[in-house]
């Protein structure tokens, strides 16, 4: 069998792969916050018989696009948007920490401060928990504040502080939950340069024409490898036919 066959394979291979990369990009073009994800491959040299003229296709890294996203207002108070760089921390059920833009926040049936997601967001005490039948207000440098609705509006108490952190970006790593994590693994500082916008929301960073064009593109290297394929099939086909012949 024509060892073309295998060169091929792989590289159709990751062609689908990088396909459900552009597809879930798309799928999330209008998710706040998200973050592009992506696919980069290298070649790696056949080792055997015969020249050094052939090679596999192998996963390099897969990581993300930080470009942040456009920012608009949506005037609800618990809408917030980071401002440049930086990230909002959430302690997962199983104690783990990890970080978002997604700052659309909510609050639980039990007064918790989540994401819209349902991960409890991280402060300077732990998870974030609100008094009931308060107005609440988010600060720039994340400081929570309840007022009450009655009979003493005038009244402001600190909540909490949302844990903002900013660690560099080659120390995280994006997860299946899209979520984002150190690469070592522990948890990341505080940062208190990290400011975020109030009422507003993180638009998601996918280019929609960058996408659709490499979806175009995908599709065209993978017809190059089938039309491959076909063709080491229609070379065997014809060697055995020789071989039957002259036999």
């Amino acid at each position: 069998m024509d060892r073309m066959i295998y060169t091929a394979m792989t590289g159709a291979l990751h062609t689908l792969n990088q396909q459900a990369t552009v597809s879930h990009n798309l799928a999330n073009a209008s998710t706040t916050g998200y973050r592009a994800q992506t696919n980069t491959f290298r070649s790696a040299p056949i080792f055997g018989d015969g020249l050094p003229t052939r090679a596999f296709v192998v996963d390099s890294t897969t990581g993300a696009d930080f470009t942040p996203g456009a920012i608009q207002q949506t005037g609800r108070a618990l809408d917030v948007a980071i401002k440049g760089s930086g990230w909002i921390a959430v302690k997962l059920e199983n104690g783990e920490e990890a970080y978002t833009r997604q700052g659309n926040l909510q609050v639980s049936a039990n007064g918790i401060l989540q994401t819209h997601n349902g991960h409890n967001v991280r402060g300077d005490g732990g998870v974030i928990s609100l008094p009931p039948d308060n107005k609440i207000t988010i600060a720039k440098d994340g400081t929570v504040s309840a007022v009450p609705i009655t009979p003493s509006p005038n009244i402001v108490t600190l909540v909490d502080r949302i844990k903002l952190v900013d660690p560099p970006e080659n120390q995280l790593v994006k997860g299946n939950d899209g979520l984002f994590r150190l690469r070592a693994g522990g948890e990341a500082l505080a940062d208190a340069n990290v400011l975020l916008v109030d009422s507003a929301l993180e638009g998601s960073n996918v280019n929609l024409v960058h996408e659709m064009v490499s979806m175009i593109s995908l599709a065209r290297q993978f017809d190059m490898q089938m039309k491959i394929l076909d063709n080491a099939q229609q070379n065997a086909q014809q060697a055995s036919e020789i071989m039957v012949f002259r036999g």
